[in-house]
């Protein structure tokens, strides 16, 4: 019986606790957007990583100096 006095007490503390953590959230506005983290993950954001015409010129013209540059002989002294 002297558990109970101990453990009914502690039992509403901490659901006082919870209630006001909970009540701190909602008014943080951590509960505002349910539905944006669940639908972000279904955009299609890989278009960085599609090559296009004009990155493929990029690097084209970057490995056509690079390989230029590369084939001119040293001229040190």
């Amino acid at each position: 019986m002297q558990i109970v006095m101990f453990l009914v007490p502690l039992m509403l503390i901490l659901v006082a606790l919870g209630l006001l953590l909970f009540s701190w959230a909602v008014k943080n506005g951590q509960y505002d957007d349910m539905d944006g983290p669940a639908h972000r993950i279904l955009y299609d954001d890989d278009k960085d990583m599609i090559p296009t015409e004009s990155r493929i010129d990029k690097s084209e013209a970057r490995k056509k100096t690079a390989d230029s540059s590369e084939s001119k002989p040293n001229q040190e002294s």
